[in-house]
């Protein structure tokens, strides 16, 4: 059995109902700060996560990175006794977090309205793909259908090529971390303010949209519809992903004129100011596939040690794109912890994400490794809701837990 954490949240209890990312994760990080989050999983099978890879041994490592921290109970919800124990859970806790479609937890028994009348200070997070609310509520969604509705993907790719989804879920994680800081909104209101529990509509295609800068205000103000433009933005006049002589890629941005001035003596082509192309930021804009050229010719000469020492020396912004294995060996990684290792009971020792952010105060905690499905499901039983054993043995026969 893993005991409750302790750390900066202890004491708030957290119900996570959700399956693979955006719900889950929410919990995750309210996990690693001390939360005790009791994963409620069906009997057969967990969350659906459990099963996605990449596998080792049976496991997958997903869940093992995105289920740290919690503990795990069964519980059937679609049965009536199942639905029963969740209300006296629910009783007992400080948050609950669901992904359902919308209406489901409702129709068993088990909405918002319920659960508020057995207990006046739960929190509830609801987190779906289009919203509670609005003609598309009922729409299934996953992480890169919200990319596509929020915009994202429309200005994500080349120019002349289709749209391109990013390498990971953003807006999964997008919404897990929107989701995360409004439960601690509502707890703060909920305990400092003195005010009740409440319930949170959270629409992954909203968190997106909400990091979109000036995307509708373009539209709106100037009839501007931004498309896809490759690593080109307008802040950064050089700016791309060039490519060094021995293969790798490089990430250079320039912002400004002094940056620009830095650049082209590190370059050691001072002719590049006097050139009325390239005078202002302004005009590097107007003007990017030449100034590029001129920087991707300069890269393109060099092994990239050599390119690095030189934009080091001048101060420049840059960064090698890294790879997995990069991240894995870089020396700041490794001061600065950013990679944590977990003890697990199947795979041994696992590198994952360290919680994130760094408090000076209240620091994360130690890392715990994820349960096994249901492992905890006695012991929270008992502990919570006062079970004897030999009800607990009725249950599982049952197939509630």
């Amino acid at each position: 059995m893993s005991a409750p954490p302790a750390g900066l949240l202890s004491g708030i209890r957290v119900l996570d109902l959700g399956t693979m990312i955006a719900g889950p994760v929410a919990a995750t990080l309210l996990a690693d700060f001390g939360a005790d989050v009791i994963k409620v999983e069906q009997p057969q099978g967990g969350d659906t996560i459990r099963s996605n890879g990449p596998i080792v041994e049976g496991q997958s490592l997903w869940w093992n990175v995105e289920g740290r921290n919690k503990r795990s109970i069964t519980l059937d919800l679609r049965l009536p006794e199942g639905q029963a124990l969740l209300r006296q859970l629910a009783g007992k806790a400080d948050v609950l977090v669901e992904n359902f479609r919308p209406g489901t937890l409702d129709r068993w028994g088990l909405g918002y309205p319920a659960l508020q009348a057995l207990n006046p200070r739960l929190v509830m997070l609801s987190v779906s793909g289009y919203g509670q609310t609005g003609p598309n509520a009922q729409r299934a969604a996953y992480d890169r259908i919200a990319l596509a509705f929020a915009g994202f993907l429309h200005i994500t790719g080349e120019a002349e090529g289709p749209p391109l989804r990013p390498g990971t879920a953003v807006a999964d994680y997008l919404g897990a971390l929107m989701g995360a800081f409004a439960v601690m909104l509502a707890l703060y209101h909920r305990d400092a303010r003195g005010g009740p529990g409440q319930y949170i509509d959270l629409a992954l295609f909203e968190a997106v949209f909400r990091f979109s800068d000036v995307l509708i205000t373009a539209y709106d103000k100037l009839g501007v519809v931004r498309h896809r433009r490759g690593n080109l933005h307008f802040a950064a006049a050089p700016g791309n992903h060039f490519a060094t002589q021995d293969g790798r890629f490089l990430v250079l941005t320039v912002s400004n004129d002094g940056v620009f001035r830095r650049l082209c003596d590190a370059m050691e082509q001072p002719d590049l100011l006097s050139d009325h192309r390239f005078g202002s930021h302004a005009l590097r804009w107007q003007h990017i596939d030449e100034i590029n050229e001129h920087v991707a010719r300069w890269i393109a000469s060099q092994p990239v040690l050599d390119v690095c020492a030189r934009l080091d020396r001048h101060g420049l912004a840059y960064s090698l794109v890294y790879s997995a294995a990069d991240i894995a060996g870089d020396p700041h990684y490794a001061a600065r912890e950013t990679i944590a290792t977990v003890a697990t009971r199947l795979l041994g020792d696992l590198k994952m994400p360290a919680p994130q952010p760094r408090m000076s105060a209240t620091p994360a905690g130690p890392l715990r490794a994820a349960p096994d499905l249901g492992q905890d499901t006695d012991a929270i039983l008992h502990e919570l809701l006062e079970l004897p054993g030999g009800e607990i043995d009725r249950l599982r026969k049952a197939g509630v837990i």
